[in-house]
Parts: C-alpha cells; sequence; structure tokens
C-alpha cells in the first residue's frame, strides 16, 4: 500500500474515533494537507479539543498534525441585550 493511501486510511480512522469517542465529535474535519494533517471545526469545550489531540497524535504519531479548533462560546452573556 502506497504511503499516500495508507495515510488516507489514517486520517478516516481518526475521524471514526471521534465520532464515537469521548466527544461523539462529528463536527471536526480532518484533512491531507501535504505530507500532514489538519484538524478543522468548532467544539464545546476544551476538554473536548484535548481529547481530539490526544486521538489524533495517538493514530497519526509519526505525522504533523495541524489543529485549527474552536472552542464555542457557551457562557451565557454578561449583560441584556438593549432591544430598540
Amino acid at each position: 500500500m502506497n504511503t499516500a493511501m495508507n495515510l488516507e486510511y489514517r486520517v478516516a480512522h481518526v475521524a471514526e474515533r471521534l465520532a464515537v469517542g469521548p466527544c461523539g465529535e462529528l463536527g471536526v474535519r480532518a484533512e491531507i494537507r501535504g505530507g500532514s494533517v489538519l484538524l478543522t471545526g468548532t467544539v464545546p469545550s476544551a476538554g473536548c479539543r484535548d481529547d481530539i489531540r490526544r486521538i489524533a497524535g495517538e493514530e497519526l504519531a509519526d505525522v504533523p498534525v495541524h489543529c485549527d479548533i474552536a472552542v464555542a462560546g457557551t457562557a451565557p452573556p454578561d449583560h441584556p441585550e438593549e432591544l430598540t
């Protein structure tokens, strides 16, 4: 199996683990960019982002992984909205 196909298979496995993992995350994308993998998306907490980084690191230990995952702001507003 060539290296590119092997990496595609491994990235698909990461996506599968994210979907069934502790976060049940379906909103994160893992894309191959050259010889590295880019993780993008938005998650509900920093802990979830850390879990995703850990899973990607386990599955892709020999591949550079770049994480561009944002944490959604879920805090309540600190002031009332003014309607006019």
